[in-house]
């Protein structure tokens, strides 16, 4: 299982904690520094069964300075994943990548069912 995290952010923090508190095996990766590429992305979403604004960050200050609340429903799926993969702080997190699941942000409940279930 893969984890994109960024250290600085609170919400990360809690979910690491989590994972290590119930002995989680999982891989982390810094989603600033190592920022999901477009076909990481694209595979993701299609395997998510998510709608794709569900991956972006939007409470970050790059989204809000972007004006992206106005500017994603008039760009395409493929636009919207190309801007996702120009930087990490645009993504949402933790971004967890499983091998029948992908996640984003850390709700505890819906965590226990899908990493513990």
């Amino acid at each position: 299982m893969l984890v994109l995290v960024y250290r600085k952010c609170s919400t990360c923090q809690k979910a690491l904690r989590w994972l290590e508190e119930h002995k989680i095996f999982f891989e982390e990766r810094a989603i600033v520094e190592e920022n999901p590429t477009y076909e990481e992305l694209k595979e993701w979403y299609g395997r998510s069964g998510m709608p794709l604004k569900k991956f972006f960050n939007t409470s970050g200050m790059l989204y809000k300075q972007m004006n992206l609340k106005d500017k994603l429903p008039e760009m395409t799926e493929d636009e919207q994943l190309k801007l996702l993969a120009t930087d990490g702080m645009l993504v949402k997190r933790p971004l967890v990548v499983g091998e029948d699941f992908i996640l984003t942000g850390f709700r505890e409940k819906e965590w226990e069912e899908k990493i513990r279930g």
